[in-house]
């Protein structure tokens, strides 16, 4: 198995505080990974190191065999897009305008916009839905609109690395479907996915490798049928639970009994 991006022995901060420490993490070239874990366990920070926006003190990051902390910002952003959970927009921009901002990492002095810059934003607006949005501020939508358009932006860039952090929210239930079936498809034709995400069936149904955190470390990683148990959902979330195969697709459906008594979710 190969690793184009992995942590080695990651200590992460966030101001003062430390959230996670000695933490080695591998994320399998041409998987679908998603993150699971109770709030504040530490999978955003994770991201934010995985993708470079936070340096670890100590340990490194590495891409394609190179510390991410040495390399330009413009050459990750061509190999790696990013979706974090806030994101800001100028006011008054169109969503096309938005979405073209995906671009920006293969733009150079000698290499301005081009007809294939065209057709990349183009295939990002109709793989999300918002094609028709195109020409609308980005303040005028709904909150799940917004998120769409946010999510054609990272496509955009055309990265073979996607990360993702909790991609579905703000998405009713037809829509958090359409968009892992999109992920599930853009994996099925070589993209690296990695996203965090809260329910654990739709993880189960779409990972292809599952990591679950507690608590700043890692307490399992592997496919979800060999990692994901009772015992697992208990340790990490504090919730009695059955497993039982999910009747569409046969990957774990958790059924959950209710909260252990003195093991909270934290």
């Amino acid at each position: 198995m190969t690793y184009r991006l992995h942590a080695d022995a990651v200590t992460l901060r966030r101001d003062t505080r430390t959230i996670s420490e000695n933490l080695s993490i591998a994320i399998p070239e041409g998987s679908f990974t998603v993150i699971v874990g109770p709030n504040a366990c530490g999978k955003s920070t994770l991201l934010a190191a995985l993708s470079r926006l936070l340096k670890p003190a100590p340990g490194r990051v590495m891409l394609d065999g190179v510390d991410i902390g040495t390399l330009p910002a413009r050459e990750v952003a061509r190999r790696l897009g990013l979706l974090p959970q806030s994101v800001i927009a100028p006011d008054g921009i169109r969503v096309a305008d938005l979405v073209a901002r995906g671009r920006y990492p293969h733009q150079s002095f000698l290499r301005q916009w081009s007809q294939a810059d065209e057709q990349a934003v183009m295939r990002a607006l109709r793989a999300t839905r918002v094609e028709e949005l195109a020409d609308r501020l980005l303040d005028e939508l709904s909150g799940g609109q917004r998120q769409r358009v946010w999510i054609a932006m990272v496509l955009a860039q055309e990265t073979p690395i996607l990360l993702l952090d909790e991609p579905t929210t703000y998405l009713d239930i037809a829509h958090q479907i359409e968009l892992l079936e999109l992920l599930a498809e853009l994996n099925r034709q070589g993209r690296t996915i990695v996203a965090v995400l809260h329910d654990l069936n739709q993880a189960c149904r779409y990972a292809s490798h599952l990591i679950a955190m507690r608590d700043g470390a890692v307490v399992a990683q592997g496919e979800p049928a060999a990692i994901f148990t009772e015992q697992l959902v208990e340790q990490v979330f504090g919730l009695s639970a059955l497993i039982i195969p999910d009747p569409l697709s046969g990957t774990p459906m958790l059924v959950p009994r209710g909260l252990v008594r003195g093991n909270p979710a934290q």
